[in-house]
């Protein structure tokens, strides 16, 4: 005993060393002093002394988890147990001190007086706390023993104690938290990827059709955080019909944040099939400033049922109720806009407008009587406007008090999405400063351009009978943006350059031009370096977005 204390005495580590081990042993020596303190204590005759040791404890045992978490990520970054399922997780739940809990609640599941959980569930967790525990005290002894003695290094005992912990500790954290919340499954994870996507298509449209300005984005306008949900609704239904707002599945299909309003939405769908694109552009806009446009005409009460909230979860606002059956899809005139105002013709993403046939700008034609009966139960344009007004906002504005949590965690992530990013400025070529395009004046440059690498190639593609097409970069073969080095991911998807065949992010191919070089006479996506360098200025001003 005696040489143990003695070489615990000489070796002891300094205060003021920096050094991960040595601020470890005075972390736990910490929590063991407080422990001893609450035990010789009798709790029953000095209440407010144990209550003050144990906030103590609690404090001294994040403090050690704290140093032991900096001590895994120097030792074992590359080993640690993955941590995706954290985004199962309800976000009131994330908090720092989470950890400490979980410690917390695998002691007292030990000791039997743990009663957030049902018995079924403890006898579950109780095997997997006493292993938690029991390295956790292993780590302790082997990192109090490696402090004392290399507090520089991380032999391989020490590496493997860590890395079991790490794995117990998540496990544990999964398990327990499941039986305390309903956790998203992997489904739902899914769809809400698939609403953030939406949602970033929603905003890239609205700032190209100037409902919005990358000021408001990048400073964070709290009216965003309504208009965005609301304008979303518009472009699910109408404008990527076979996105995560399909009403071509049941409602069980849905993610859980719009399943609820699903009869509704139906009936905002009909109603939005009916509008020509200047009503389109009314409704969008008075969803922007969220206050409905005046634009003429007395004001009547909805022939379909007052604008009040009402209890049924299915149709929450008690609107659209129509006395008729509901008509079969796609039976409507719809007139969505010129080419690129309302959706890009160039997007490679699986949605596009739906049906086919039916691009931007073009009618359906179909039977005009449903038309007619839909707009006769309103008095005037105005009143029609109002209600899909009301509809869309009921529907929206519920989604931040029923489902504030995950309506958090979509916005937070489309902002992270659609915010500027700082770029390197880049000196404006000669003939943008001649041009004074300002679409065009911060291009970023693309290396191995084909027509870059090839001008005498590049002029001739001008001359009319030239068909050569570029060559085309599979997809397969490129992980990100040729121009910003983005890498690709699920929300930042790939987007082919008509005019070189490379690959791009949105962000950097948002133009589009006619090609008849190519033989594409119609305007199609193109990248900002061709757009800038390598088309002649008339289809570049004529076919721009």
């Amino acid at each position: 005993m005696l040489p143990a204390a003695l070489r615990r005495w000489l070796r002891r580590p300094k205060r003021s060393d920096p050094r991960l081990l040595s601020q470890f042993f005075f972390a736990d020596e910490r929590v063991t002093q407080v422990v001893a303190e609450i035990n010789g204590l009798d709790a029953e005759l000095d209440p407010q002394q144990y209550l003050v040791l144990l906030n103590q404890l609690h404090l001294s045992q994040a403090h050690l988890l704290a140093v032991l978490e900096q001590i895994m990520e120097e030792c074992i970054p590359t080993q640690r147990h993955s941590r995706d399922y954290l985004v199962k997780f309800p976000e009131e739940l994330l908090v720092d001190n989470l950890g400490n809990h979980m410690l917390f609640a695998a002691e007292c599941l030990l000791a039997g007086t743990f009663l957030e959980v049902e018995e079924a569930d403890r006898a579950q967790l109780r095997p997997q706390a006493r292993k938690l525990l029991c390295s956790l005290e292993l780590v302790r002894t082997v990192l109090r023993e490696q402090s004392l003695s290399q507090p520089g290094s991380y032999p391989e005992p020490v590496q493997a104690a860590l890395v079991q912990f790490d794995q117990l500790f998540a496990e544990f954290e999964l398990s327990y938290v499941s039986s305390l919340v309903a956790v998203k499954s992997p489904e739902e994870i899914y769809r809400q990827q698939e609403i953030i996507v939406l949602f970033c298509e929603t905003v890239e449209r609205a700032l190209r059709l100037g409902y919005l300005t990358q000021e408001m984005i990048d400073g964070y306008e709290p009216l965003l955080m309504f208009t965005i949900p609301r304008l979303a609704i518009i472009s699910g239904l109408l404008i990527y019909p076979e996105g995560p707002l399909s009403l071509e599945q049941s409602p069980e299909q849905m993610s859980r944040v719009f399943s609820p309003f699903y009869n509704l939405l139906k009936k905002i769908r009909d109603l939005l099939r009916v509008l020509s694109v200047e009503e389109l552009c009314l409704l969008e806009r008075s969803l922007c400033t969220a206050e409905p446009e005046d634009h003429g005409g007395p004001t009547t009460t909805p022939a379909w049922g007052a604008a009040v909230p009402r209890a049924d979860p299915t149709a929450p606002w008690g609107l659209l109720e129509v006395p008729c059956s509901p008509p079969p899809p796609h039976t409507c005139t719809t007139l969505l806009g010129p080419p690129g105002s309302v959706d890009d013709p160039g997007t490679d993403w699986r949605w596009g407008p739906q049906p086919p046939g039916s691009s931007p700008g073009t009618e359906l034609n179909a039977t005009g009587a449903h038309c007619s009966e839909l707009r006769s139960h309103y008095s005037s344009t105005k009143d029609m406007l109002h209600t899909l007004f009301v509809c869309i906002s009921g529907v929206a504005d519920q989604l931040q008090t029923n489902f504030a949590s995950d309506l958090r965690s979509i916005l937070k992530t489309v902002f992270k999405i659609v915010t500027s990013q700082a770029e390197p400025s880049e000196e404006p070529s000669a003939s943008q400063e001649e041009n004074g395009d300002p679409c065009v004046t911060d291009a970023p440059r693309v290396a191995d351009c084909p027509l870059c690498s090839s001008p005498a190639e590049a002029a001739g593609l001008w001359r009319a009978g030239a068909r050569r097409l570029p060559e085309w970069v599979p997809d397969s073969t490129c992980s990100q943006c040729s121009a910003c080095s983005s890498p690709f991911t699920l929300l930042r998807r790939r987007h082919h350059c008509r005019s070189c065949g490379k690959i791009f992010c949105a962000r950097c191919s948002p133009h589009t031009a006619a090609l008849p070089h190519y033989g594409q006479p119609k305007p199609v996506r193109v990248c900002t370096h061709c757009y800038a360098t390598h088309l002649p200025p008339a289809p570049r001003r004529d076919c721009s977005r």
